[in-house]
């Protein structure tokens, strides 16, 4: 009975610190987005330099229409000038360029907080909307679905990959891997471009880009397949670009784990390799390869800029890239404020599966 007392006391004295543990990095991670966040605003404005581009814009604009509408025609030029300026505060109003812009600064920083991301100043959907939260989610399948493929496909590869490498270390497919990772020192869309070459222009068996056939296929099978088709330039040419430097530095990381003395004293008392492997070696590296695939994971849906242009992908990256083009910051701000909710999250629930995952791992000083 006392023995139960005593459990029940240490189970609630160790819930009691992680609760804490958890408000207290909760509180520095949610200053920290927040900070980021305005940063993106003053970045993605240019400090209000942007402002100064759409006033301009809806000048030209203004003045456009009224010389192209047949009703102003007659009218002198003080009176076109007139109505013009009506016509341009009433722009600049409706944009709320009217007020200064360290003080929408803070208000873009409430609605990005509050995920009202607002409307877009260029940009539309496919169905003309001109709302940031449907152009995103709109694209947000498409990076999803290749981005994630491909993260998967490297982690999981390299990882296994790695591991049976640091059981032939020295051997000739280690060799072979570590000449081969200097492969990486060009990003997958450089290697993209050739394989288009090779595989859409001379063999004329693969498509050049996009995410499905013209016309789409109606049967989901075969929509599925063509989809399919099209996933695989843009995943070969990142496995090639990154699958040798991902298993080198997986490879390399088991071997430091190997190395250390825990490991050595295992082997002297005769334990066998697999277990070894298991428990000494893949246990402690268990937190940042959790860490690794969590990152990745959260990042695929943000696609790649240039890796997107080249295939002609319509995801989240040829998105940044558009916006980027029409300097319409409501739609970057809109991509990073998602994303840095996602990555925020993921770090403090990442805290969390430490605690769990690694008993060398303390809370408040004193081990769970």
């Amino acid at each position: 009975m006392v023995f139960i007392v005593m459990f029940s006391r240490y189970r609630y004295d160790v819930l009691k610190r992680l609760g804490k543990y958890i408000i207290v990095r909760g509180i520095a991670i949610s200053i920290t987005t927040i900070i980021a966040i305005y940063i993106v605003i003053l970045v993605a404005n240019m400090g209000g330099f942007i402002d100064e581009i759409i006033k301009t814009e809806i000048q030209f604009n203004v003045y456009e229409s009224i010389r192209n509408n047949p009703a102003y025609r007659g009218f002198n030029k003080s009176v076109l000038d007139e109505i013009a300026q009506k016509m341009i505060e009433l722009e600049i109003k409706r944009f709320g360029l009217d007020k200064p812009f360290i003080y929408r600064s803070f208000n873009y920083l409430i609605d990005a907080l509050t995920l009202n991301l607002g409307r877009a100043y260029r940009l539309t959907s496919a169905s003309g909307s001109k709302q940031v939260r449907i152009i995103i989610l709109e694209r947000l399948p498409a990076s999803i679905l290749l981005f994630t493929s491909i993260q998967l496909m490297l982690f999981f590869s390299s990882l296994f990959s790695g591991l049976y490498l640091s059981r032939k270390y020295g051997s000739k497919i280690d060799k072979i891997i570590v000449s081969l990772s200097p492969l990486s020192s060009m990003p997958g869309w450089f290697y993209g471009i050739f394989l288009i070459m090779i595989f859409a222009s001379w063999l004329g068996i693969l498509p050049y880009g996009g995410i499905v056939d013209a016309p789409p296929p109606e049967h989901p099978l075969l929509y599925a397949l063509s989809v399919l088709k099209h996933m695989v330039l843009p995943m070969l040419s990142w496995f090639i670009a990154y699958f040798a430097i991902n298993t080198y530095s997986m490879r390399t990381f088991f071997l430091m784990f190997s190395s250390e003395d825990y490991v050595e004293l295992a082997k002297a008392k005769g334990v066998p390799a697999r277990e070894i492997e298991k428990k000494y070696i893949l246990r402690p590296t268990l937190p940042p390869i959790v860490t690794q695939l969590a990152l990745l994971l959260i990042s695929s849906w943000m696609g790649a800029i240039i890796t997107e242009n080249v295939f002609n992908w319509p995801g989240i990256g040829s998105l940044i890239w558009a916006a980027i083009a029409n300097n319409d910051s409501p739609v970057l701000i809109g991509i990073v404020t998602i994303y840095a909710y996602l990555l925020a999250i993921t770090v403090l629930l990442l805290d969390i599966i430490y605690v769990l995952i690694d008993p060398r791992i303390k809370i408040g000083g004193v081990g769970t």
